[in-house]
């Protein structure tokens, strides 16, 4: 049933990605519906895990060897932060709670397999799995919560993402000119807008990875003391690998047609201790390393641009957000290898770079509330629209 937007709506996002370094929340007031939706940008607030936490959602993430009840409490646990989370946004942004009228949740993915895949030898599966547990969410703060977005779209048929783009084409949609909208957490995706597109004219996928390995290799060579390189001032103190960089370009999942996605099981531990494996045959400097991981992840959305994009759309506007947007290595890498397209930051329309996926997924809860279809099957492979997430209401207020 269709619940009619009778009235504006406070509804708070929240993302923590595959980088898992903490929880962003984006505070966005929203009404209307599209195409005619208005959502404006109010806060963003950053809470960072404690080392604890981000060490067991990283375990899991990679495929090391736990219990059922190892995740069932980390559930609960990380329920608990977003909550905490959630509160601490209120709080910096000077917004009551009690005004809050909902909260969208991302949750933290620790396993995500698109395509189909088998299982005990007698049925092929996608599946997706994202802990984070919303009735906790909802009975701490008393807001009514949607989480769990993936699950429909891969039981349409889908890949579960990328799940943005519903967002991308109602905020970049331009009637003139086409747009892609890149994001470069710890995957890198794009959305692909062409000029005066429909929405089923829009398609989008990962490109591979973003800062995942990159971010990877800068926590082992400090033995955690940073989390990633910040302003690339590891990379910019190394040289580029040719021919690692040459034999990364050949990675089988850059020359695979979207829709696609990636994650941990093709960028994640196992391919990081791989390249440090070669590394150390090649009597290579780390700093070289992350310098050739830094230009890799240019040079493979560049390689998207050429093979998959520039092919069906013309694009005279790369919109970027994300922790890469940071990056001044693999920006200018990347402006360099799409020469002629204007590249700009998603601040320049009024949502901050790292807030991007936080305010999305405040706008794609506040369309489930209204009980209206919210993926994009060009982009994410379903047979046809659905409503994503699971609402949780928690204590009545």
């Amino acid at each position: 049933m269709t619940t009619p937007a009778a009235k504006e709506m406070l509804v708070l996002g929240m993302m923590s990605g595959t980088s898992a370094d903490g929880i962003d929340t984006a505070i966005v007031r929203i009404s209307g519906a599209p195409p005619a939706l208005v959502a404006k940008f109010e806060s963003h607030h950053h809470v960072a895990f404690c080392p604890l936490v981000r060490e067991a959602v990283l375990r899991l993430a990679n495929g090391a060897p736990t219990t059922t009840a190892e995740i069932s409490r980390l559930d609960f646990v990380l329920g608990e932060e977003f909550a905490r989370a959630a509160i601490a946004a209120c709080k910096s942004s000077g917004t009551r709670l009690e005004e809050v009228d909902l909260i969208g949740s991302h949750g933290q993915t620790v396993f995500h397999q698109g395509a189909r895949a088998r299982l005990a030898g007698a049925w092929r599966v996608a599946s997706t799995l994202q802990i984070g547990e919303a009735s906790v969410i909802a009975e701490r703060t008393g807001v009514p919560t949607i989480a769990n977005f993936r699950t429909a779209d891969i039981a349409a048929g889908g890949h579960g993402a990328p799940l943005v783009p519903f967002v991308d084409y109602l905020l970049y949609r331009d009637d003139e000119r086409g747009r892609v909208a890149l994001n470069i957490g710890g995957i890198a995706n794009v959305t692909v807008i062409p000029a005066g597109a429909a929405s089923s004219d829009v398609f989008a996928f990962d490109t591979g990875p973003g800062n995942m390995i990159v971010d990877a290799l800068v926590q082992g060579m400090t033995r955690g003391r940073s989390k990633y390189d910040r302003g690339a001032r590891i990379a910019l103190g190394g040289r580029t690998i040719q021919d690692l960089l040459a034999r990364m370009m050949r990675e089988p999942y850059l020359r695979k047609r979207p829709p696609k996605t990636a994650g941990r099981e093709q960028f994640g531990q196992a391919y990081v201790e791989r390249l440090i494996a070669w590394g150390k045959r090649h009597h290579a400097e780390p700093a070289d390393l992350v310098r050739t991981a830094t230009v890799f992840t240019s040079l493979s959305i560049a390689d998207a641009f050429r093979r998959l994009i520039l092919p069906r759309a013309h694009v005279g506007e790369l919109i970027v957000a994300g922790g890469g947007a940071r990056n001044p290595l693999m920006m200018a890498q990347l402006a360099a290898s799409v020469p002629g397209i204007e590249i700009v930051p998603s601040s320049r329309f009024g949502v901050p770079t790292d807030a991007k996926e936080a305010f999305a997924f405040a706008v794609l809860a506040y369309e489930s509330f209204h009980g209206r279809a919210n993926n994009l099957p060009s982009a994410t492979g379903a047979s046809h629209s659905v409503v994503l997430g699971k609402l949780h209401y928690g204590r009545v207020r």
